[in-house]
């Protein structure tokens, strides 16, 4: 690492940890990623990292023509054009493992809310409904007995799978490829996985091979007692065949985390009422974003002290 300390470019917001950290072992610079034009061309030449939550395009890559890697924030990088940045040799990041929990948690709560409808049910208590009008009407459906599919085994979707065990339900996953060391049941494919279970958690990353997976064809799979949980990326839903298989009860119910074109939810979404939603907060908790923070600005640090990463995604042309 040189005296000098190495130039930060931060594109747009991210957490304030991130911020806070790197001010204390790089120059940072901020700025929208609208504003890009206006940073000069020397200023530009300085930037050696990148620090994201978010977009991290080719346009924001080619900006920076000493750029030497890009820290991402989330386990989820879609939104860094990884291809870009190995053409250039520019190391990618992410943060994986310390989120694992809190999103695996997140998805039994989410399952849990969407069966039985705890939400609605808070609701009419705190409206005072249960006074004046009696108990909350019973749950239309139940975790128990059902068989479960989940749609990507990998690190979040195994906690998933755990968690689930002590519900003592069935459990069955589509990956890109069998795992041997799990007894869950295995589908080759993704509708014969729908074929076979009445309840659906997606927590499959987004790549153009997951691109709105779940569509009418997989809904129509999943059945009128179908219960569909998405805690991954709203681009692997169809979200126009999602609201009609809601709407004519194509399936029963979903509960969702993540949308297609956040934070833009849609009417016809929000006004069906068998659907339990969020607003995109799996691993939002003090604890686990101060963490993801935490290991983005550890990553740029590890770079630039002895050129090692600590979390390079796949993708990327070195190893940690």
């Amino acid at each position: 690492m040189s005296e000098n300390p190495a130039t930060i470019f931060v594109p747009g917001r991210i957490h304030p940890r991130v911020l806070e950290r790197l001010n204390e072992s790089f120059e940072v610079i901020s700025a929208a990623n609208a504003e890009l034009a206006s940073v000069d061309a020397e200023t530009k030449a300085r930037v050696r990292g990148i620090a994201v939550s978010g977009k991290c395009d080719a346009a924001i890559i080619d900006a920076f023509p000493n750029l030497e890697v890009i820290s991402s924030f989330g386990v989820g990088y879609d939104g860094t054009d990884t291809k870009k940045a190995a053409e250039r040799g520019i190391i990618v990041t992410n943060t994986p493992d310390v989120l694992n929990d809190e999103v695996a948690d997140t998805a039994i709560a989410l399952l849990l809310n969407t069966l039985r409808q705890f939400p609605k049910a808070e609701t009419y208590l705190r409206e005072g409904r249960w006074a004046s009008e009696g108990p909350f009407p019973l749950s239309p459906f139940s975790l128990k007995g059902r068989s479960i599919g989940i749609l990507g085994l990998g690190r979040i979707g195994l906690e998933i799978a755990k968690r689930l065990e002590p519900f003592k339900v069935t459990i069955g996953y589509y990956s890109r490829s069998q795992r041997s060391d799990v007894g869950y049941i295995y589908y080759p494919s993704l509708k014969e996985m729908a074929e076979a279970v009445d309840t659906l958690i997606c927590i499959a990353p987004g790549t153009p091979d997951t691109f709105k997976i779940i569509n009418a064809e997989i809904f129509e799979a999943l059945g009128p007692g179908g219960v569909f949980i998405n805690v991954g990326r709203g681009s692997s839903v169809d979200e126009e065949a999602m609201i009609a298989a809601l709407s004519d009860k194509t399936i029963a119910a979903a509960g969702l985390d993540v949308f297609f074109d956040e934070p833009n939810v849609p009417a016809e979404l929000i006004a069906l009422d068998n659907t339990c939603l969020l607003p995109h907060v799996a691993s939002a908790s003090v604890q686990t974003r101060n963490a993801m923070a935490d290991l983005v600005v550890d990553n740029l640090i590890g770079w630039f002290k002895d050129g090692r990463v600590l979390t390079p995604v796949p993708e990327t042309p070195v190893k940690g």
